[in-house]
């Protein structure tokens, strides 16, 4: 476990030197949320968040971004994100989100751009669903809320050299 935290570190760091712009993207005021000790997350249905299901895109870090969530079925979504500079791709993620132990459970693996994974073969960043509000899901660390039918801020607490930081993603739903 301790390698894949390290491994999240350096990715971090790295993203960091590299996009300097990363600090001003970091939320005013804290949107993440985690349970208190010895608090189970709520009882929740993946049918909760369909409103997030759709291909969203946005810019950050001087690049952009998509992300394409899928509508609930069988207990699950799924999500494959890709973040791109200057038309290179530079990482995947590949999301889930599962009903577990009567509540929900986000899931997520990085990729490189060759797809040779950063986490080991059997670990997944794991965040436990925190509270549901209207058209908002709070996972530990990480938030997805929908502004309009068309926008969703996703606010993902990351850990920069030692300092918590908040950064806040903007999606617009993407127009076929």
């Amino acid at each position: 476990m301790f390698d894949l935290f390290f491994r999240y570190l350096c990715l971090l760091t790295l993203i960091t030197s590299i996009h300097p712009a990363f600090a001003q993207d970091a939320a005013p005021s804290s949107q993440t949320e985690y349970l208190a000790k010895d608090v189970s997350s709520p009882s929740a249905s993946i049918e909760d968040l369909n409103w997030m299901s759709g291909y969203w895109q946005g810019e950050i870090w001087g690049g952009q971004f998509e992300e394409i969530w899928s509508l609930p079925m069988a207990g699950s979504m799924m999500a494959s994100f890709k973040f791109t500079e200057r038309n290179q791709v530079k990482f995947y993620e590949l999301m889930t989100i599962s009903e577990y132990k009567g509540s929900l459970r986000l899931q997520l693996k990085h990729f490189g751009k060759d797809l040779k994974g950063w986490e080991e073969k059997d670990q997944s960043m794991d965040f436990k669903l925190v509270r549901l509000a209207d058209s908002a899901a709070y996972f530990e660390g990480y938030t997805y809320k929908l502004i309009n039918q068309n926008e969703m801020h996703v606010y993902v607490e990351i850990d920069n050299n030692g300092e918590k930081q908040e950064t806040k993603f903007v999606f617009k739903r993407h127009q076929q």
